[in-house]
């Protein structure tokens, strides 16, 4: 069987950047990283933080089943229009709250700061989403930490026969 390469699609969430006062600096980088990695790019996109808008590009993307993955950077801490999470939320079908976990943990060896993140993580049809930081050094230690388990889960999300292999005990 001959395995997919796997695609993602990235949204960068910032009332800044969407309106050009900004580079966006951390959904660049995250498209190297997953390039490197062997992903597909299949989208990207800049949205301001606006709960409507960041729904209406999950839900096209995962709905028109764009990427097997989609990462958000940006609007998951506290200030006041930091609502990507919300977002997410709303649209997901079955949350996967490991993954916000892991790397919450993983970033409070790091920076106490990591506590204020409110980063979601769920599934939509086929599609797997992740809410990662904003900063672009926060977005990429987010991501390394959870990257190794992504194509696995990927693989059962998209039932894929070869993913059960590693469930079993061989006889």
């Amino acid at each position: 069987m001959t395995s997919q390469v796997p695609r993602v699609a990235i949204l960068t969430i910032s009332d800044r950047s969407y309106r050009g006062e900004r580079p966006d600096t951390s959904g660049p980088q995250l498209e190297q990283l997953m390039s490197n990695q062997g992903w597909q790019i299949t989208a990207t996109a800049i949205v301001p933080d606006d709960i409507e808008r960041i729904r209406q590009v999950l839900l096209q993307w995962c709905d028109d089943d764009v990427a097997d993955l989609i990462l958000t950077t940006g609007g998951t801490g506290v200030g006041p229009r930091d609502v990507t999470p919300e977002a997410t939320q709303s649209v997901i079908e079955r949350p996967l709250p490991g993954i916000a976990e892991a790397m919450r943990a993983a970033s409070l060896q790091i920076t106490p700061h990591a506590m204020l993140s409110r980063s979601v993580a769920g599934i939509r049809k086929r599609t797997l989403i992740i809410n990662l930081p904003g900063s672009p050094k926060g977005a990429i230690e987010n991501l390394e930490t959870v990257l190794p388990a992504l194509p696995h889960a990927i693989a059962l999300i998209r039932e894929n026969p070869e993913a059960e292999k590693g469930h079993h005990i061989p006889s």
